[in-house]
């Protein structure tokens, strides 16, 4: 384990790397942008051109969450420091068993999910996030104009 000045540092080192300009753009497109609602559109969007955005968002989370997992940072430091993990794996989660079935790759996010299930109210937690983001891509669908209408010019 981890002394609390080598948590801290690694702690903020990990912020240090979220604000890579290629890292902060595909978070910000995964939070705000990406809200499927069935395994299929999940697939078809990380199948698609924002593949490699998918991927580092992920892959971030995963790897921070390991140093978590194997000891090298305090998990109640991380948690109180990195909020956004809960709010990433919200999005994951429903249909992350089904990805591990179809990929066959059974450790797919992990440690993610390890560090965000071990948080003390960690499924209403969850369960809010998943809400909240069900209710930003309602209100998003109704911004935009359907497909063949023309917005009226005055």
């Amino acid at each position: 384990m981890s002394t609390p000045v080598e948590s801290a540092q690694l702690v903020l080192k990990l912020f240090e790397l979220r604000r890579d300009p290629v890292l902060r753009e595909a978070r910000q497109w995964f939070i705000a942008d990406f809200h499927p609602r069935t395994f299929d559109e999940f697939a078809a969007v990380i199948a698609g051109p924002r593949n490699a955005s998918y991927r580092m968002v992920v892959g971030y989370w995963d790897m921070a969450a390991s140093l978590v997992t194997f000891g090298a940072i305090d998990a109640e430091m991380f948690r109180v420091a990195n909020g956004e993990i809960v709010a990433t794996f919200a999005k994951l989660e429903p249909f992350l068993a089904r990805l591990r079935e179809v990929s066959g790759f059974t450790e797919f996010g992990h440690h993610m999910e390890t560090v965000v299930r071990a948080m003390p109210g960690a499924a209403a937690r969850l369960s809010r996030q998943q809400e909240n983001y069900r209710k930003m891509a309602e209100a998003r669908a109704l911004q935009r104009p359907t497909k063949g209408k023309r917005s009226k010019r005055r």
